[in-house]
């Protein structure tokens, strides 16, 4: 069984891509503080996503697909959270003063 997608979604995919990522530069010159790596992640996830549901067509695919699809996602997760407790916590200890 396969689901034929229209071109028009697509294209509508495509623009929605295109905007998201000039949304992106323009994000990337304006000042938000520490809500610039914030609004960076959300609209790369958005994109992400958007490539994931209908570019490698896992809005039409069967439950297993998306199970695998979902335990990728875990797994980096996992790899990220990883990652920041060893980043964050390096400055914990006091630097040690000569005598």
């Amino acid at each position: 069984m396969t689901h034929v997608v229209p071109a028009r979604t697509y294209v509508l995919v495509f623009a929605a891509l295109l905007a998201l990522a000039i949304g992106t530069t323009e994000i990337a010159r304006i000042d938000l503080g520490p809500f610039n790596a914030v609004v960076a992640i959300t609209i790369a996830v958005i994109k992400a996503l958007l490539v994931a549901l209908f570019f490698m067509h896992l809005l039409y695919t069967r439950h297993r697909t998306k199970i695998i699809a979902a335990a990728g996602v875990v797994w980096l997760a996992i790899l990220i959270a990883l990652t920041l407790s060893d980043t964050l916590t390096r400055n914990w200890l006091p630097v040690p003063r000569p005598w």
